[in-house]
């Protein structure tokens, strides 16, 4: 599955998205997400430090979802009171646990990537935790995806 320039530009640019797995009884569970993307194929989001409501993050409602049933989708947004300029993103796949163990190069080059994107990691211990990977199955957009317009998520 690829990207149009303008979807990727878009996704790449934006500093948030809004990650939807499928909970158990089949209703959507929605959470607010930071990401970074890699290869034009790959989301990766990260389980980290802010508050949750377990220590754990690998029993966190998300992590239950995806393992269970991996089918994820991922919007990605951009508003503005000019309607000219609005926006989105919609991103379908399979989500997967990416453990700290299993790749030796894949787990801290994203850990890097996050880091780079989002000053604010600096200080918590990505990589020592699991990262949830989204291989991208497929993509929809509507309206202005353009580079030059601020892109927020």
């Amino acid at each position: 599955m690829n990207l149009t320039a303008d979807q990727l530009a878009f996704l790449a640019a934006s500093r948030t998205a809004t990650l939807a797995t499928i909970a158990p009884d089949g209703s959507p569970r929605l959470v607010p997400v930071c990401f970074v993307v890699r290869d034009g194929t790959d989301l990766y989001v990260p389980l980290d430090e802010k508050p949750k409501r377990t220590d754990d993050p690998r029993d966190l409602a998300r992590v239950r979802d995806i393992l269970d049933r991996p089918a994820v989708a991922l919007l990605v947004h951009r508003w503005s009171e000019d309607w000219s300029e609005l926006g989105w993103l919609r991103i379908r796949g399979d989500a997967s646990l990416v453990e700290p163990a299993d790749d030796p190069a894949e787990h801290p080059a994203v850990v890097a990537e996050l880091r780079a994107k989002y000053p604010q990691y600096a200080l918590h211990r990505l990589e020592e935790r699991p990262l949830i990977r989204i291989r991208m199955t497929g993509a929809s957009s509507w309206g202005s995806l353009g580079a030059g317009l601020g892109v927020s998520g």
